[in-house]
């Protein structure tokens, strides 16, 4: 593992089954696929190795422009009764979830409403792609406890994304997916294909339905712009509320993303112990149930996240 960038200093699935490498630590030596078994070998999936950051500069670099989405976000949410109406451009350059392109689209021409979303919306998507290729299953086991509430979906993903990855990215391509396309191995080119395609379909849709529905939301623009600093105040206290119940829960955004290098280390040593203890389940180890390459019904991993 390379050098923390900030602070102090499992499960094997799709890619761990087949390398006995997680976040570029070599496993081998605590339990690796039997090659001398054909059905291992060809339910493996090809070697990829997950050997980090290139050095501690980029990786905090990535990190870093990472945390700049998460504020924007929130000061996008804060300022959503001032900007709206008055500097729709720069509310979907902060945040560009679906309400906010749908509310700003009838105050923006085309062309900036698609070079400005396009750019906001696919902006995150490289860099969780790259920390997928950094750090494996380690970094899938992060997201699943920063964004618990999306493991169901992390789970069929696994049994998904072989057999259909582009058309997954492609329909969502939030966090979590792009996450997993790095983690997975899937190419770059692959990657950035259908991640433009999905988004691009996306901005057509919300368009399309602004102008099916401008009457009303400009009524709703309307009454943002009347009552915007009794808005503005109760923005303030949802998203002081929506921070705290995150914390209460245990999820603080930008937190988690400065800890990142630590936790990772943590799952990795998990897993490192899984293997050595042969726990029932794991594949690749004495007694388990699950041929390698299948799923595991019993864990789970977790989507949008934030930025």
């Amino acid at each position: 593992m390379p050098a923390r960038p900030f602070g102090p200093a499992g499960r094997p699935n799709l890619a761990a089954r087949s390398r006995g490498r997680v976040g570029g630590r070599d496993l081998s030596h605590l339990g690796a696929l039997d090659a001398a078994d054909p059905a291992d070998t060809e339910l493996a999936h090809p070697v990829r190795a997950h050997p980090g950051p290139p050095n501690a500069t980029v990786r905090n670099l990535a990190v870093g422009t990472l945390i700049a989405f998460v504020v924007a976000s929130y000061v996008g949410n804060l300022f959503l009764s001032v900007l709206v109406n008055e500097r729709p451009l720069l509310f979907i350059a902060l945040n560009a979830q679906n309400r906010n392109l749908a509310l700003a689209s009838g105050e923006l021409g085309a062309l900036e409403f698609y070079v400005v979303g396009f750019l906001r919306l696919i902006g995150p998507d490289p860099l969780f792609f790259l920390i997928g290729r950094w750090y494996g299953d380690g970094a899938i086991r992060w997201m699943e406890r920063t964004a618990p509430s999306y493991g169901a979906i992390l789970r069929q993903l696994e049994q998904w994304f072989d057999k259909a990855r582009l058309l997954v990215v492609a329909i969502a391509p939030n966090n979590p997916v792009c996450l997993f396309a790095g983690a997975a191995g899937m190419t770059w080119g692959a990657f950035l294909a259908a991640n433009a395609i999905g988004t691009v379909v996306r901005l057509v849709l919300v368009r399309l339905f602004s102008s099916a529905f401008e009457g009303q939301l400009s009524s709703v623009r309307g009454f943002i712009d009347e009552y915007r600093w009794p808005l503005l105040a109760l923005s303030f206290v949802l998203v002081g509320y929506t921070i705290w119940n995150d914390r209460k829960g245990g999820r603080e955004d930008i937190e988690d993303l400065l800890r990142l290098d630590d936790e990772i280390e943590e799952y990795e040593a998990e897993l490192a112990h899984e293997h050595e203890a042969g726990t029932p389940g794991t594949p690749g180890t004495p007694g388990d149930p699950a041929a390698p390459g299948e799923p595991d019904p019993h864990d789970g991993r977790d989507a949008d996240g934030a930025p």
